[in-house]
């Protein structure tokens, strides 16, 4: 079946086409996220929410307040806590006080947290890459921008909601 019979097949817009779709997305979504998780913890004893962790942090030289932090990850500052905890007892980022705010504390990543979320971001890398090789350039670049409006029209909802 080609675009144009899509678009001309009126089945192809009904509400159980839209809930094949995200069904799809979120099998999709989930089956990577795990092969992720198995990847993290099996070659280098890691989670997730750490490697995000490590991501949101090597995205911001000053570091972070822990509630920007958490804002990021979109998650309790109580996850976030036992996350910095850990990685603090691992030396791989460090806790300072935030001028001006004595119940405000900024994240940063260490020389070794740098050089370890490095060696993950380069394994992460390769892990999609071997994830989404089953698609060819052309297919990924059709698809990226379909899923970009989709997040972008999801964003604008959202604000016209709140």
């Amino acid at each position: 079946m080609n675009r144009q019979d899509i678009v001309r097949d009126p089945e192809a817009s009904s509400s159980k086409t839209d809930l094949r779709l995200w069904l799809r997305l979120l099998k999709v979504q989930r089956r990577i996220e795990g092969r992720l998780r198995e990847r993290l913890r099996d070659e280098f004893n890691s989670t997730l929410p750490r490697f995000d962790v490590l991501a949101a942090l090597s995205s911001a030289e000053e570091g972070l307040r822990m509630s920007e932090l958490s804002g990021i990850l979109k998650v309790s500052n109580g996850n976030v806590t036992g996350i910095v905890d850990r990685l603090v007892a691992d030396g791989y980022v460090i806790r300072s006080p935030v001028d001006n705010d004595r119940r405000a504390t900024r994240v940063c990543l260490t020389g070794a947290g740098k050089q370890y979320f490095d060696v993950l971001a380069i394994a992460h890398e390769g892990w999609l890459s071997d994830l989404l090789a089953r698609f060819d350039i052309g297919e990924k670049k059709i698809l990226s921008p379909m899923l970009d409006r989709l997040n972008t029209d999801l964003v604008t909802m959202t604000e016209q909601d709140n």
